[in-house]
């Protein structure tokens, strides 16, 4: 009995993987997003990685080593660590996304351990409730009504529409799809743009970001995001001083050092670390006080699972201006996998979990379907 880490398991989650709109889609039974399980003594700890079941597998074989024994209770040494003894591998890949899951299940455990939800335990609640922000594909704009108007029926009040042909085609389309998707929602609903520019040879330049921002802000988009390929620094400093558009972006980047430049070279209105690639709840805490100390918003990106979600959720909570996350509808890697579900308040506001840990019950079944692995022994 104990804190000491005992086993870490990993749960590829698949069958019912959502469409991403990259260029090379997605198939139901495509592995992205993998569950983490660490295992002690006294409990298990949950966390989550935007990265295949294969490639986490590999990373555990190396980092296994460095981690059964350790005490669970120290998140933040843990995981340093982990990144400080295997830097020689490559920081930002598959080791970096692995380790990302395991400090988000070290900070679940530290949380149960404590009785504490792990936002209080990361400097205090500043809210109770969030406002998630419904995050859909874009569409043929004739299509952009039937996709939007069912998800506002659900209650959602802000919505992001990326990728799929944007950007992709011609500027015409672009408009008729922003266009189509204001009138869906209505001026009182809050409407961002995803370009998707970390997407396979992206092609819209500086340019064509400009000119899409200038279009954007006719419709009164609250944020551009991901406008510009991922590496191109300088084009996104130009472009966020140029645009009268919110500028986001960063879900791709990993790590704190990565992020500094662009976030003290002004690169971005918004910033979006994504806690499942960027180090886990201890790297992105760093990234978002980063961000803070630079005059840049921190808005997470944790969408891709419950475990995201709830990480995101406790994190929105630590951080006085981070009243947003993003939710992927109609994504069964989200809905099913949290005992009891998700709802939205009459105000289309999410509540952050305010019991131990991550704040959730992983359903246990859906695991088992979505992993096809026998997960009785996680069973207490």
């Amino acid at each position: 009995m104990g804190s000491k880490i005992e086993r870490v398991l990993a749960f590829g989650l698949r069958g019912k993987t959502p469409e991403g709109g990259w260029s090379n889609e997605l198939q139901p039974e495509d592995c992205v997003h993998t569950i983490i399980a660490v295992v002690t003594g006294d409990d298990i700890g949950w966390g989550s990685v935007f990265t295949s079941e294969a490639l986490v597998n590999a990373s555990l074989e190396i980092l296994r080593p460095l981690l059964i024994g350790e005490d669970a209770l120290e998140p933040e040494r843990v995981s340093e660590k982990l990144h400080q003894n295997t830097f020689w591998l490559g920081r930002g890949g598959a080791i970096t996304h692995t380790i990302s899951g395991i400090d988000i299940a070290l900070w679940d455990l530290l949380g149960k351990a404590c009785k504490q939800p792990v936002g209080r335990l990361m400097g205090g609640r500043h809210r109770e409730e969030v406002r998630p922000y419904a995050s859909l594909l874009m569409r043929e704009p004739g299509r952009m009504e039937g996709e939007l108007l069912p998800v506002k029926a659900q209650g959602f009040r802000a919505f992001k529409i990326g990728w799929g042909p944007f950007g992709r085609q011609s500027h015409v389309v672009d408009e008729s799809i922003v266009r189509a998707a204001r009138e869906a929602v209505g001026g009182d609903s809050l409407l961002m743009v995803d370009a998707g520019g970390s997407d396979a040879y992206w092609q819209g330049g500086y340019k064509w970001a400009l000119r899409t921002a200038e279009m954007l802000a006719d419709y009164d988009v609250f944020w551009f995001e991901e406008p510009l390929q991922p590496d191109a620094l300088e084009d996104f400093i130009a472009l966020r001083r140029a645009s009268s558009v919110t500028i986001a972006g960063g879900e791709v980047l990993t790590r704190r050092q990565s992020f500094a430049p662009w976030l003290t070279g002004g690169a971005f209105d918004i910033v979006q670390p994504d806690v499942t690639k960027c180090g886990g709840l201890s790297e992105q805490r760093r990234i978002a006080q980063m961000a803070v100390d630079n005059g840049v918003r921190f808005i997470p990106h944790g969408w891709n699972t419950t475990v995201g979600l709830a990480s995101d959720l406790q994190i929105a909570s630590a951080f006085a201006g981070t009243d947003m996350v993003e939710y992927l509808t109609g994504s069964p890697f989200i809905d099913d996998l949290c005992a009891g579900g998700w709802k939205l308040n009459a105000e289309g506001m999410l509540r952050i979990p305010d019991g131990p840990g991550l704040g959730i019950e992983l359903n246990l079944d859906a695991l088992a379907e979505f992993s096809r692995a026998d997960v009785s022994a996680l069973r207490r």
